[in-house]
């Protein structure tokens, strides 16, 4: 790729971010002034002294005045962006390339979401005519073919999968229990989720991200003014985006055990980063778990586990609040659910929260490094987008 990145050159300042849930109590406008707020106190400013806003959402609104409004934000450029489940990670990839190319000083990402209240699941554009070949399955049934493709490909029993995959709910219900921000703040038995009703294929309720509203913020400046606003700014070290042909789902040969769009987004960030050994250098990762046979399959493609070993990782305790390398500590998509806008922001707020020594104490991480990643995929498998960030609290 031909990525040269913005390494060191850009900080994180400031963050925010609200209760994930069933947020009948709150509008769209309500959870963006809550996070915009909680971020400008963070960083110790006013929205006066941001000079460039970017708002992510798919379903809440249409143009920067859907931000500029709730917040009354006048005479400033308000940018809306959207990209299927990477969209609060899009706007701030965006605020990150406008500070780092010196157009603007400080700059605003915010995602926001109100899913609850359509009464609707996931994501619902209306899709213009094509010429036929499209997928026509639910997420669910696609994402539910890649646990057993991944067991016959590696000769796991299937018995053995359906185990490993209720141990990354039972993991991520396990962080979300410690989460005051969480939808799900209550553990699940493996017997529990086991038992769950099926929802596609070998799929059951948990092995599915749940439906939220919710919304989070951050503020960026260059690097060199970060100590102007916090004395432990999150240096941004990769950003890294790949958009999808759509070719996988057409293709005889795609087997459905890796997701080639991640795989390209994992490298191009640990080559803007410098990463050599990204299960050795990361201090914790937050991953798009929007089902747990992707998480599994998540741990090979950003590198974290050798393929066709990462099911023995999950079941080693790798990946655990307490392991070699925490993944999501804050409970994930399992524990949030997934307002499409504001999942990757908050993401983002968990390194914050972890890498500043901020978290709650009983699931703040203890570890020597000092680098986080955020990973967030939007689609299908074969057929999806893809973004990946690194931070630090170092810079250089």
């Amino acid at each position: 790729m031909g990525s040269h990145g913005i390494k060191d050159q850009v900080a994180i300042v400031g963050m925010g971010c609200t209760a994930f849930g069933e947020r009948w109590d709150k509008s769209a406008d309500d959870l963006m002034i809550d996070a915009a707020n909680e971020t400008f106190e963070s960083a110790g400013i006013t929205k006066d002294d941001v000079d460039a806003y970017w708002l992510g959402t798919a379903m809440s609104g249409m143009s920067g005045m859907t931000l500029a409004r709730p917040l009354q934000v006048e005479g400033k450029p308000v940018t809306h962006v959207e990209n299927f489940c990477a969209t609060g990670s899009e706007a701030l990839r965006n605020a990150a390339y406008a500070v780092a190319s010196g157009a603007y000083d400080v700059a605003m990402a915010l995602g926001v979401e109100k899913v609850k209240d359509s009464g609707y699941q996931g994501l619902n554009g209306i899709a213009p005519p094509a010429d036929g070949t499209a997928r026509t399955l639910t997420a669910a049934a696609m994402f539910s073919l890649v646990a057993p493709a991944y067991a016959k490909q590696y000769g796991v029993d299937e018995a053995e999968i359906a185990d490993v995959l209720a141990r990354i709910a039972w993991k991520n219900h396990y962080n979300g229990a410690r989460n005051p921000r969480a939808q799900f703040q209550r553990e699940m038995s493996k017997e529990a989720i086991c038992a769950s009703p099926r929802v596609a294929g070998g799929l059951g309720v948990f092995d599915c991200a749940g439906v939220a509203d919710g919304a989070a913020a951050a503020i960026v400046c260059r690097a060199e003014d970060a100590h102007r606003y916090t004395e432990n700014p999150l240096y941004i070290k990769a950003l890294s985006f790949v958009a999808g042909t759509g070719a996988g789902s057409l293709d005889p040969d795609y087997d459905y055990t890796t997701f080639p769009e991640v795989v390209a987004t994992a490298q191009d960030a640990y080559q803007q980063a410098g990463v050599e050994d990204p299960r050795a250098e990361i201090a914790m990762a937050e991953v798009h778990d929007c089902f747990t046979p992707t998480e599994m399959v998540l741990m090979e493609d950003l590198g974290f586990a050798e393929r066709g070993t990462a099911w023995k990782e999950i079941l080693a305790g790798t990946f655990d609040l307490e392991g070699e390398l925490p993944v999501n500590p804050d409970g994930g998509l399992k524990s949030f659910g997934h307002p499409i806008g504001a999942s990757g922001l908050r993401m983002m707020f968990e390194c914050w929260l972890q890498l500043r020594g901020e978290a709650p104490e009983e699931r703040q991480i203890t570890t020597d490094r000092t680098l986080g990643l955020t990973h967030n995929l939007g689609g299908y498998p074969g057929e999806m987008v893809s973004f990946v960030s690194l931070v630090s609290t170092d810079q250089g």
